[in-house]
């Protein structure tokens, strides 16, 4: 049995850089349908349940340490390369088509929650969830952190993302065959907006990749300080959001332009997933089709909501399916469904995906809080 921080903190680097390796360099049909995330997540729960390493006092602060600097460290950087203004050159059809795409899938959850009567922890896991289909994992992380959902809690609503994402990105790809007749019938003509030049193909030096990592550090120690201060609801709420708003401030000055900023938010990532499932221990995964099922229903009732709104705004099967997409799958899917349709329009879905990292925190504890604030 593991006693010693460094080590379990060794291991954990271990699996997340292993299976994430895994995912980049093979290519395997798995990762299609089970994220890296996801089996990170299950093996650092399956080790914690077999007993590999004992939860005393030293692993536990170094758990509690390490999450609390990290956490709004990657949130800073992932907002760095949002630009906001590009999105809003997309043209009327296409925002229209997200707007709807955000209400719809937080008021699925609102609604779907309460009426299937969620228990309070569960209600908060369903508010991360709400995060991860707004943005993407790492909103889900952050918001889950700030509702303060347990560890066991956050594993459902990863297996619940995991099942409904994968449903879902089937459904849209079949249904690009039937662009012409969807269109046809809601009179609705095909969106022409082409977005190119997203993102650098810079080379990164070591030397880029240690500022990135000491910058966002220091927003890290910095939204600490003020969640010491000021209280908004919690002090991991306060810096959850000090941490957003200073990334979105960074995206408008030059530090935009630090290609790689994406890459380094992705490592901290797999290590807050790994460290979360370190500590959940399942008995077994009871109930847990019940909360597949409440998932799929909610995208039933998004799904009803954008084809209302296709009919109402004359909106194209390709706007309202890459709306949907890049806030339910966010930046891995939405521009290869994008792609499916014009190869010219993989752009759309990069933006669309982009600014769920904004939206995504925000939207989750929007739709958590009044969940949660429900169920007292």
């Amino acid at each position: 049995m593991i006693t010693n921080p460094l080590t379990y903190l060794l291991v954990l680097a271990l699996i997340a850089t292993f299976l994430s390796g895994l995912e980049q360099k093979t290519k395997w049909n798995i990762f299609k349908y089970i994220p890296a995330v996801v089996i990170i997540y299950a093996t650092t729960m399956i080790f914690a349940s077999l007993g590999i390493w004992e939860l005393n006092e030293d692993i536990n602060g170094t758990y509690k340490l390490l999450k609390t600097n990290l956490l709004p460290a990657m949130i800073f950087l992932m907002l760095l390369q949002v630009d906001i203004r590009q999105f809003f050159k997309l043209g009327k059809k296409l925002i229209i088509a997200y707007s709807l795409a955000v209400f719809s899938i937080g008021f699925g959850f609102i609604i779907m929650s309460l009426v299937l009567n969620f228990d309070k922890e569960m209600l908060g896991a369903f508010g991360a969830l709400a995060g991860s289909w707004m943005g993407g994992t790492a909103n889900m992380v952050a918001v889950g952190s700030a509702l303060g959902v347990s560890d066991e809690a956050f594993g459902y609503a990863l297996i619940v993302d995991s099942f409904n994402y994968t449903f879902w990105v089937a459904i849209l790809l079949f249904l690009v065959g039937f662009a012409n007749i969807f269109n046809k019938f809601f009179g609705a003509t095909p969106s022409e907006e082409v977005i190119s030049g997203i993102g650098c193909a810079c080379n990164l030096g070591a030397k880029r990749y240690w500022f990135l990592i000491i910058l966002s550090l220091l927003v890290s120690f910095f939204s600490q300080v003020i969640a010491q201060n000021i209280s908004i609801i919690n002090s991991t709420t306060t810096m959850v959001i000090t941490a957003t708003l200073v990334g979105i401030i960074a995206s408008f000055t030059k530090l935009s332009e630090l290609n790689g900023s994406s890459e380094v938010a992705t490592s901290m990532l797999y290590m807050l997933i790994a460290l979360i499932g370190s500590r959940a221990i399942f008995e077994s995964f009871t109930g847990v089709g019940y909360y597949v099922f409440a998932g799929f229903m909610i995208l039933v009732m998004h799904a009803i909501v954008m084809v209302i709104g296709a009919k109402i705004f004359k909106l194209d099967l390709f706007s309202i399916s890459v709306a949907s997409l890049s806030n339910i799958g966010g930046v891995a899917s939405a521009p290869i469904l994008a792609a499916t349709y014009n190869k010219s329009l993989v752009g759309v879905g990069v933006l669309m995906a982009i600014m769920g990292y904004i939206i995504g925190t925000f939207g989750g504890l929007f739709v958590g809080n009044i969940l949660l604030g429900v169920a007292k």
